[in-house]
């Protein structure tokens, strides 16, 4: 274990020294900031009053606080969710091509340690990235909305969490594809195509109907059964930032189904990775 985390910690001093963590938490503080100074709630014994951003009244109707901050919280999760996959796609998808390079890849396998501890740093450092960033951005939100309108709910924590494991099965494919191209573009581009695949297989059944009965719609069940059920997640995590019922039908089968996707593309990779000469 100790040579994976040794890789995962060069993987984050890679990313200190190319200023990305400074870039990525500076960024995510000029949006709360931007959201506590401008953001000026009324709150009257836990029912909101009245709510202005930027100066404009944006809530006139008084309901109770936790019921008039759903639709925020459930469209933070969403932002967090598909905004930080983006993210994460455009912002790592050089870490793993530029530890393969030639030269560095040579003195990198001339060290003590086995090709899979690499590849498991690799994706453990960015993964740590992700978790870290997500962590400060939800807690952020889960501060400012408490402060202005008393209402402390972890909700937008969890919801972060799932976006982390959505971002894992995302990343686990930019991974393997580097072990095939050392390209941060076509890594880029395979996490692309995995979230629009994933959120396509969220809403497998209602897009099947679409289809003629017979191989056309069973090729299309077949290949979306396969892929990670990333727009099903998202819309577990609004609910679960929220505070409403789920209305997927198992939480549980659905991060077990983004594992197992996320494990054996992993699997595909390192077995590539292990066989592969430079």
């Amino acid at each position: 274990m100790k040579p994976v985390l040794g890789i995962a910690g060069y993987v984050l001093r890679e990313a200190a020294a190319r200023k990305f963590i400074l870039a990525f938490l500076a960024g995510i503080t000029l949006v709360l900031t931007v959201v506590a100074l401008s953001l000026r709630l009324e709150v009257i014994d836990g029912a909101l009053a009245a709510s202005r951003l930027f100066g404009e009244e944006i809530h006139s109707n008084i309901q109770s606080v936790d019921m008039a901050l759903r639709p925020v919280y459930q469209a933070a999760a969403f932002i967090v969710f598909y905004g930080g996959i983006l993210f994460g796609i455009v912002a790592c998808s050089d870490f793993a091509p530029s530890l393969m390079s030639p030269g560095r890849i040579e003195h990198l396998l001339a060290l003590p340690i086995q090709r899979w501890h690499l590849l498991a740093g690799t994706f453990l450092g960015v993964m740590t990235l992700a978790l870290g960033g997500t962590l400060y951005g939800t807690t952020g939100l889960v501060l400012i909305f408490g402060v202005k309108a008393g209402y402390w709910t972890v909700g937008p924590l969890v919801s972060g969490l799932l976006a982390c494991v959505g971002f894992a099965a995302v990343y686990a494919v930019m991974l393997t594809t580097a072990t095939l191209v050392r390209s941060a573009a076509l890594c880029a581009a395979a996490g692309g195509l995995c979230l629009v695949g994933g959120i396509i297989a969220g809403h497998r059944h209602t897009i099947s109907n679409f289809f003629e009965s017979g191989v056309s719609r069973a090729a299309f069940r077949g290949v979306t059964l396969l892929l990670p059920r990333l727009s099903a997640l998202a819309e577990a995590a609004g609910d679960m930032a929220a505070s409403t019922p789920l209305e997927v039908r198992s939480l549980g089968t659905l991060l077990v189904g983004v594992f197992v996707f996320g494990l054996g593309v992993l699997a595909v990779g390192f077995w590539r990775f292990e066989g592969k000469d430079y």
